[in-house]
Order: structure tokens, then C-alpha cells, then sequence
């Protein structure tokens, strides 16, 4: 049941939506707390590459377990992967919706929009029963970034309405990054023209946590790893994404083993696999 909340009422984050055309009333669903924790928006293209999915659960993961609040609305692509990766490290996150707070939109994010419900926070400008139109999205795109201490946008084409965000955002004095994409792939246009164009490159995931003046979460998995693990998974982070038998080469170390140390590290949460290459989950 969505809760009605107005501005001058003390769970209504004035400080936070004091830009002009901000809304004077939100309908929320879930813990109402999240909106006075900082929070990072996680936005970008519903038409995204398995690399910007990749991206966007490892820097909903990291923040939600550094205490971060992950922000996106909810949109299929990179927004549900953000939420996603947070809520799997046990973070919170707000889904800002363009939509009443009791609408499954989009409907292959149900699920998702209940774990949120359970876990997060859903907030939305419009009444229950609102059904979403096309011209409510780039509207909330400005209650994503008012919410939020700083915007990344992981991947956008270059009329995406992740750059709407990016620009309220700049608009309301927040900072903005880009995650750098490959020049050739039509999804990373509009993330490596904002990065041309001035906005910060997001080069280091844990720079989003300190420069909102907090401290990232210090993994001691990584830390009491055995040499043999420490080969392999610094092999892993020098690479960002590489394959079973490049990592064999680097460390020089037999298949079998690596398989194993592999397997192991998968375990710990510290990589994961997809699609014949295995990846950083932590940093």
C-alpha cells in the first residue's frame, strides 16, 4: 500500500528535491528511510550489450554492500541490473517509477519491483492506479537524479533517456560519470560522448563511493586468499574479462588447477563466469 508524503513533512526529502519543478508529494512503497541515505543513480540503456549488464550489477553490488543506495527506475536493461546487483549483496535501493507504485511496469521486472517492495523503496509522483505513458519517464528521470548524490550512466546510445538524467543531474549540481565503452558499439555512444564532452569517466567503481564521503566496503575475502588464488584473481582484475586458458598463460599454472581456483573464487563471490569468459564481481 503506497504511503502519500507531501513536502514540509519530515520523511519528505526537501533538501534533496529543491530544484525548480520538483514535485511537493510522492507515493512511496517500502522503507521510507532510503530516502535520507545517500544514494548513486546506476542508469542507462534498456538496449543494452552484455557489457553494460556486466558493469551495472558489479556497481550495483559494490555500493550496495559499501552502504550506498543503489537509484535507477526500474527499466529493463541497465536500471534492472543495478537494482539486481545491490539487493544480491543485501544493499538497499529506490526504484523511481513513472508509473503508480501498485503498476508491474515493465512486466518482465515483477518480480524484481516485489523484491523491492520487500527490501527497498518504490517512489513515484503519480497516484496508485497511474498507468505509464511515454512522456512520464523523462520526468522522473529528474526525481532519479534529485535523489541522488551522483549520477553513472553505464551505457546510452545517443538519443537515450539515460542522457536526460545525466543532464538534470548536471542541472542540479550533481556529479556525473560515464563508464568508457567500446567506440565502435552503438550502445556506448552517448556514455563516451559525455566523457568528450567533460563528464568524469568512471575508471575506478570505488571513486563513486569515496568522493560522496564514504568508505568502501573492505572485502577480506581478497585478503586471505592463498598465493595460488591471489595469481589467478589479480590475473582476473589486470584483465577486467578474460578467459580459463589466457589465465593458465599469465600465471603459468596447469588447467586443472586454475579450474579449481576458479571454482573456488566463484564460491567466494569474488568472480564469475558468462559466456566462456570470467569476470571481476568485487573490487
Amino acid at each position: 500500500m503506497a504511503t502519500k508524503i507531501i513536502r514540509g513533512d519530515g520523511r519528505f526529502p526537501d533538501d534533496k528535491l529543491s530544484f525548480d519543478g520538483a514535485p511537493d508529494a510522492l507515493w512511496c512503497e517500502g522503507n521510507l528511510d532510503l530516502l535520507k541515505t545517500k544514494g548513486v543513480a546506476v542508469i542507462g540503456s534498456r538496449k543494452c550489450t552484455a557489457y553494460g549488464k556486466t558493469v551495472a550489477k558489479t556497481i550495483g553490488k559494490r555500493l550496495g554492500e559499501s552502504g550506498v543506495t543503489v537509484i535507477s527506475g526500474l527499466a529493463a536493461g541497465i536500471d534492472a541490473c543495478g537494482h539486481r546487483g545491490c539487493l544480491e549483496a543485501g544493499g538497499n535501493t529506490i526504484a523511481v517509477l513513472g508509473c503508480g507504485t501498485d503498476i508491474f511496469y515493465p512486466s518482465e521486472n515483477r518480480e524484481l519491483q516485489k523484491k523491492i517492495i520487500e527490501k527497498g523503496l518504490l517512489v513515484s509522483e503519480y497516484p496508485p492506479g497511474t498507468i505509464a505513458n511515454a512522456f512520464h519517464f523523462p520526468l522522473r528521470n529528474r526525481i532519479i537524479s534529485g535523489l541522488s548524490e551522483s549520477v553513472v550512466v553505464v551505457e546510452a546510445a545517443n538519443r537515450s533517456g539515460a542522457l536526460i538524467t545525466a543532464e538534470a543531474a548536471a542541472e542540479q549540481g550533481r556529479d556525473v560519470y560515464a563508464v568508457p565503452g567500446n567506440i565502435t558499439s552503438f550502445s556506448s555512444f552517448g556514455t563516451n560522448k559525455l566523457i568528450r564532452d567533460g563528464v568524469n569517466a568512471l575508471i575506478l567503481i570505488d571513486d563513486l563511493i569515496t568522493d560522496i564521503g564514504m568508505k568502501p566496503y573492505n572485502n577480506e575475502e581478497i585478503l586471505n586468499l592463498g598465493n595460488d588464488e591471489k595469481k589467478v584473481f589479480q590475473a582476473i582484475c589486470r584483465r577486467g574479462e578474460i578467459s580459463a586458458e589466457d589465465i593458465c598463460f599469465a600465471t603459468n599454472m596447469k588447467p586443472s588447477l586454475v579450474s579449481g581456483i576458479i571454482t573456488i573464487l566463484e564460491m567466494k563471490g569474488l568472480i564469475f563466469s558468462s559466456m566462456g569468459k570470467i569476470f571481476v564481481a568485487k573490487f
